[in-house]
């Protein structure tokens, strides 16, 4: 392999697995980093490397990215001209009981990705940021050019730090950074704490679905392949920097620095009753529904606007929800042999 290859850090988890597969399907070189950690199911994570394993273009690296020293000796080997950072802890509702696993993961891990990238020439980083950073913000739908002050978690507090940790990156030292403020991505080889595993999960084992806020939620559901082209096509499209940014009257979402934010997302919310009733038809069984209040650092509606997006790069969600649901039926029950 030559020095040539992209880094996909978090290889082992949903997004990251898919995005390396797309890689490697379309020729590239991909260096797959990941800790396999035990946050959910270490098996599932492994079968999805075992995957990525039987390409001769990819070659895995277990490692935790909070280790300064072993991070830095990867990058200064591999200098890696682009770098898709996707491994990170991730749920709001961990958070409530494990902070200082964000601090770790998501600081911690990201500054030694930030210092990587700055001492050995990246020509660009794309990084997880998360829709979670809209935090308290109620207006429908949520714009990159919306204030984002208000997190109401730590793992929204730790997406929003990468945003400003990545700018300052850009400023002092030029690196092309592109932020990806991910909504509810979903698909085969999904996450198990995610709505649509635990739906099916529930639905097949007879065992009540809990809808907080009464059922009233809705969600930007995006499936995980459109999420993949989104980010396949800005890989090519570094930002240059924003030629009439002011200071007098800052845009959140870029800046006079190479840096720049975009929601991915399917711009449509999906009723979460909606989302229950596909997957009982896919599955042929009918969900126990169990209703509760609205839980701590939990939002009641996502709902993003990717205008810049479909304007820089072209890019328009392909995936119904009734499309994105059959298929990642159909894995869920091959996978777990239903």
């Amino acid at each position: 392999m030559t020095d040539n290859a992209v880094l996909v850090t978090g290889a082992a988890g949903f997004i990251g697995f898919h995005v390396a597969q797309r890689l490697l399907s379309a020729g590239r070189e991909v260096v797959g980093l990941d800790i396999v950690n035990d946050y959910y199911d270490p098996k599932l994570k492994e079968a999805r490397l075992d995957i990525l394993k039987c390409q001769s273009n990819f070659t895995f690296v277990k490692l935790d990215l909070a280790n300064r020293t072993a991070t830095r000796s990867l990058f200064a080997q591999r200098r890696f001209p682009v770098v898709i950072h996707l491994a990170a802890q991730a749920g709001v509702r961990f958070s409530l009981q494990h902070p200082h696993a964000y601090v770790d993961a998501n600081i911690e891990g990201f500054i030694n990705v930030l210092e990587g990238c700055r001492h050995n020439d990246c020509r660009h980083l794309l990084f997880a940021s998360s829709s979670s950073v809209y935090g308290a913000n109620t207006k429908l739908p949520f714009s990159v050019q919306d204030n984002v002050d208000h997190p109401i978690s730590l793992y929204a507090a730790s997406k929003k730090a990468n945003e400003l940790m990545a700018h300052v990156y850009s400023h002092l030292y030029r690196i092309p950074s592109t932020g990806l403020r991910f909504f509810t991505v979903y698909g085969p080889w999904g996450r198990p704490d995610m709505a649509m595993f635990i739906f099916a999960k529930a639905i097949l084992g007879g065992t009540p679905i809990k809808l907080f806020n009464h059922g009233n939620m809705r969600r930007d559901f995006t499936y995980v392949d459109d999420v993949v082209q989104a980010i396949v096509r800005l890989m090519d499209h570094p930002p240059l920097g924003n030629p009439e940014w002011s200071g007098d009257k800052p845009d959140p979402a870029t800046s006079a620095a190479p840096w720049k934010i975009y929601n991915i997302g399917n711009n449509r919310p999906e009723e979460l009753m909606h989302v229950v009733s596909l997957l009982e038809k896919e599955f042929g069984r009918t969900a126990i529904k169990e209703t509760l209040p609205m839980q701590p650092g939990d939002v009641p509606a996502t709902y993003a606007d990717i205008e810049d997006l479909a304007r820089d790069v072209g890019f328009r969600p392909a995936t119904t929800i009734e499309e994105g649901i059959a298929r990642f039926a159909k894995w869920y029950r091959e996978y777990h042999k239903v």
